[in-house]
C-alpha cells in the first residue's frame, strides 16, 4: 500500500509552468512638440480644404437629372391618386361600384405609400406629409367601417381639406 500512496503523490503534484524568454523592447520617444501653426500654413490649409469641400459638395446641390425624374414621378403619381379619392368620396353610397372603386383606392393609397415612405428626400415635403394624413384617414374610415360606409361629413371635408393643400404644394414643388 505504501508504494500506491507514492505514486499518487507523484500523480496529483501539479507540473511547473514552461518557461517563457521575456523579451524586452526599448523605444526612444521623443518628448511631444508644440504645434505652432504659421499664419501662412494656417491659411493654405484653409484654403485647401475649403477647396476640397466646395468641389465634393456643389455636384449634390445641383438636382441632377435623376432625381428630377423623380420628382416628376411623385408629382405624377401623387395627383392620379388625389383624383381617385376625390371620385370614390364623390360616389353616392347607393352606387353599386363604391365597393370595387374602394378597393381600388385601397390598393393605390397603399402602393403610394409604400413606394414614397422609404424616400428620405419626399418626408419633409408638405405635399407628402398632407396626402399622407390624407390617405391615412380615407383608409382608416374604410378599414374601420367598410368600404360602403359614408364619410362623415366633417371628416369629408378635413380629408379634402388636406387634398387641396397638398395639390397647391405640389404645384409650388414642396
Amino acid at each position: 500500500m505504501a508504494s500506491a500512496s507514492a505514486t499518487t503523490a507523484t500523480l496529483l503534484k501539479p507540473n511547473p509552468p514552461p518557461h517563457k524568454p521575456t523579451i524586452i523592447i526599448t523605444s526612444s520617444v521623443s518628448p511631444p512638440r508644440s504645434h505652432t501653426l504659421l499664419r501662412r500654413e494656417f491659411l493654405s490649409l484653409t484654403a485647401s480644404s475649403t477647396l476640397l469641400l466646395t468641389q465634393s459638395v456643389i455636384p449634390f446641390l445641383a438636382p441632377s437629372p435623376a432625381y428630377a425624374a423623380e420628382d416628376e414621378e411623385y408629382v405624377k403619381d401623387t395627383s392620379a391618386v388625389i383624383s381617385k379619392v376625390r371620385t370614390t368620396l364623390s360616389m353616392e353610397r347607393t352606387d353599386p361600384n363604391v365597393a370595387d372603386t374602394v378597393a381600388e383606392l385601397r390598393e393605390a393609397s397603399n402602393s403610394w405609400v409604400a413606394k414614397y415612405r422609404k424616400e428620405k428626400a419626399l418626408l419633409g415635403k408638405s405635399s407628402f406629409r398632407d396626402m399622407y394624413a390624407a390617405l391615412n384617414a380615407v383608409s382608416g374610415h374604410y378599414v374601420s367601417f367598410g368600404p360602403t360606409a359614408p364619410i362623415p361629413a366633417k371628416r369629408k371635408a378635413r380629408i379634402l381639406e388636406e387634398m387641396e393643400t397638398a395639390e397647391k404644394a405640389l404645384s409650388r414643388g414642396r
